[in-house]
């Protein structure tokens, strides 16, 4: 079965296999990149993940509106400036080119230090926990990637050596890397790993693992158990996806991301260690989420609560202690009580006062209303 599948799964999987155009579209003679539409709708899937969790978990989802906006800011700016470290020499002849379009990549480790950074100091400044939100934040960051990184792939960006999987995509001449020139790798036969793709289904799976975690053991887990299992998660991949990756940034000869991926996974994994410690037994755990309630259900509530409210009103027992009678009001408005006394509803166009006095304040004399 599989080999008669085969001449109809091959075209299908290689349709991956195309020299795409960067540029989705123009408004009028500016043209809107695959890049930013990636990011855009990647930005947009993870608000709604990230809302979604966040009323789930019971976290205040008005802090995502403004947080997002900070977070993904200070992200964009660091991813931007450790590419054009990383690929200096493409910019050291045009600074322009760091900051004006179109743009050729991001650097995601970039991204994650000030994005890390930003999210640590609005949580601060808001006075929630930083631990709870990055855990709701994980897998928003994951599905960000997931579609973020096809970017890459309109840019003819992160590919790895040449292969002969049905998979591999082709890269046109202007941006091969000088190991893979054209006139020894012509471009109708040659193919490459696709890194981006590889990093994408990693960021699909993450997302769904995190989730899944979460409403499974979630109430037991401590608040930045999630957040560390991602940073471990990623930095394994991108470990991996660096032994395939050429021309890229080194310290020593050693490529930087396998240097910070080895760093980020041997100090999340002593966090998670240290936190689950048999001493920290009792620290703080996320618990049950709260029950959600429909709208639907609100309502119902609050008209339920209404009507107890109109049925015992007239039963109540005001502050003073006068047990006051669901009789019939007397002709000059006032309600009869125990006692003797009479409360006059002295309200006039601009005061909701409503005084109590006895027999005598035909005489003048009052007391001090409620």
């Amino acid at each position: 079965m599989p080999t008669l599948l085969t001449p109809y799964l091959l075209p299908l999987i290689a349709m991956i296999n195309v020299l795409p155009d960067p540029i989705a579209f123009q408004i009028g003679s500016i043209p809107v990149y695959w890049y930013g539409v990636c990011y855009a709708v990647g930005l947009a899937a993870t608000y709604v993940v990230i809302t979604r969790e966040a009323r789930r978990r019971g976290l205040d989802v008005r802090l995502v509106d403004n947080g997002i906006i900070i977070v993904a800011v200070a992200a964009l700016i660091g991813g931007r400036l450790y590419h054009v470290i990383d690929q200096w020499q493409l910019y050291k002849d045009d600074w322009l080119k760091i900051v004006l379009p179109p743009y050729t990549g991001l650097g995601v480790y970039g991204g994650i230090i000030t994005g890390t950074l930003a999210m640590a100091l609005f949580t601060r400044w808001k006075g929630v926990s930083f631990w709870r939100w990055a855990d709701v934040v994980a897998p928003g960051v994951f599905v960000m990637q997931a579609v973020g990184r096809w970017g890459n792939f309109f840019n003819q960006e992160l590919y790895g050596p040449q292969t002969t999987l049905p998979w591999g995509i082709a890269i046109d001449c202007a941006h091969r890397t000088i190991d893979y020139p054209c006139s020894t790798f012509p471009v109708e036969t040659t193919a490459f790993h696709p890194l981006f793709l590889y990093e994408s289904v990693s960021g699909i799976l993450g997302a769904i693992t995190l989730l899944w975690i979460a409403r499974r053991w979630g109430s037991r887990m401590r608040p930045g158990d999630l957040f560390l299992a991602w940073i471990i998660w990623y930095s394994v991949v991108r470990f991996w996806l660096e032994t395939l990756r050429s021309q890229n940034w080194t310290l020593g000869g050693i490529p930087t991301a396998m240097i910070v991926s080895a760093v980020l996974i041997v100090l999340s994994v002593v966090i998670l260690l240290w936190r689950h410690r048999p001493s920290a037994a009792g620290g703080d755990r996320w618990g049950e989420p709260p029950a959600r309630v429909d709208d639907a259900d609100v309502v119902e509530e609050i008209e339920t609560d209404d009507e107890l409210v109109d049925e015992t009103e007239a039963d109540e027992v005001p502050a003073t202690g006068v047990e006051v009678h669901a009789d019939p009001a007397p002709a000059d408005g006032g309600l009869t009580a125990a006692g003797g006394l009479t409360a006059a509803a002295d309200v006039d166009a601009d005061d909701d006062d409503v005084e109590i006095v006895d027999d005598d304040a035909a005489s003048g004399d009052r007391r001090g209303g409620a």
